[in-house]
């Protein structure tokens, strides 16, 4: 990044030129790190996407089991159940600032949909789908009773930057490609603090980037939502820099036990003293629960006061 500021005042001293222009670059750059550090997301219809009753907390408050209920939060918040949301969790006019794009990098070309501002955002947010889905499931504005609309205009709101990309697969591949679009767009935005959410299947990428030496050094924290867990994430850059993780999984999950999930959580405590990590757990809720359930606002705000 090259700066050139040029006050009149010190027009006459090439030396004092130099000075001025380093000064006003470090002064840029101390600006932008104020700005990460001190971020924190403005509400977005705060209270329809409010947790549940809490049943019980534990881990200092880091565990926290939810009253989830198919009949209230799917039925009679849904105008049809799983499909389409009732309007008033919803602003659609957010759509002005998305963008379907395609990125070709050496892993592959990356096709993805980005919302809010491509350049200068202040925070990135990722979400990598499961099995059998795409980048069109993150954006939709009406399925998961709204919750990716929310995310949608919660980074728009807040000079942020939303994306959905498409990957070849859950393996190293897929994972060479993600990287390749957070390199990219890490660059547009330097000051930008970078999550990574991964719903069901999508977690074996939450974990190898991770693990890879250049996004586990430039991520700032993991959402898994309904997801998997992976003991490689001990040996990480990731974990090494103590970054934030959030878990949400249904009681009822029958893709993804929440019993490992809840022991794998358990162990990253363990291992070391008051990591940044929690755990909510939604009783009775099922595989995609924790998608349209997570609190995006609330998760991201804590994320961002403890990301390194």
């Amino acid at each position: 990044m090259v700066f050139r500021f040029f006050p009149l005042a010190l027009a006459s001293s090439p030396f004092r030129k130099r000075s001025a222009g380093w000064l006003a670059g470090l002064s840029f750059l101390l600006s932008l790190s104020a700005q990460a550090q001190t971020l924190s997301l403005k509400p977005f219809k705060d209270e329809l996407f409010a947790y549940p009753a809490a049943l019980s907390s534990g881990d200092d408050g880091a565990y926290t089991v939810l009253d989830y209920r198919e009949m209230r939060d799917i039925n009679q918040r849904d105008e049809v159940p799983e499909k389409r949301v009732h309007a008033q969790y919803t602003d659609t006019g957010v759509r002005r600032v998305q963008q379907d794009l395609m990125l070709r990098t050496d892993a592959g070309d990356v096709r993805h949909v980005a919302v809010g501002k491509t350049e200068g955002a202040s925070i990135i947010v990722l979400y990598l789908h499961g099995q059998g889905g795409s980048r069109k499931q993150g954006v939709d504005d009406f399925t998961f009773g709204g919750n990716f609309n929310r995310l949608k205009n919660l980074m728009a709101g807040n000079g942020g930057l939303y994306l959905s990309p498409d990957f070849s697969d859950f393996g190293d591949k897929g994972a060479a490609q993600v990287a390749a679009l957070i390199d990219h767009y890490a660059g547009a935005s330097p000051g930008a603090r970078i999550f990574v959410a991964c719903g069901s299947m999508g977690g074996s990428l939450c974990w190898k980037l991770a693990a890879r030496k250049d996004t586990g050094a430039r991520i700032s924290g993991l959402l898994l939502l309904g997801s998997l867990w992976d003991e490689s994430f001990f040996t990480s850059p990731a974990f090494k820099r103590r970054v934030p993780v959030f878990f949400g999984q249904g009681s009822h999950d029958v893709v993804f036990p929440v019993t490992n999930q809840e022991a794998f959580f358990r162990s990253i405590r363990s291992k070391s003293k008051a990591y940044p990590a929690r755990f909510v757990r939604f009783e009775t809720g099922t595989h995609g629960t924790p998608i349209r359930m997570t609190d995006w606002r609330g998760t991201l705000n804590w994320m961002l006061s403890k990301a390194p």
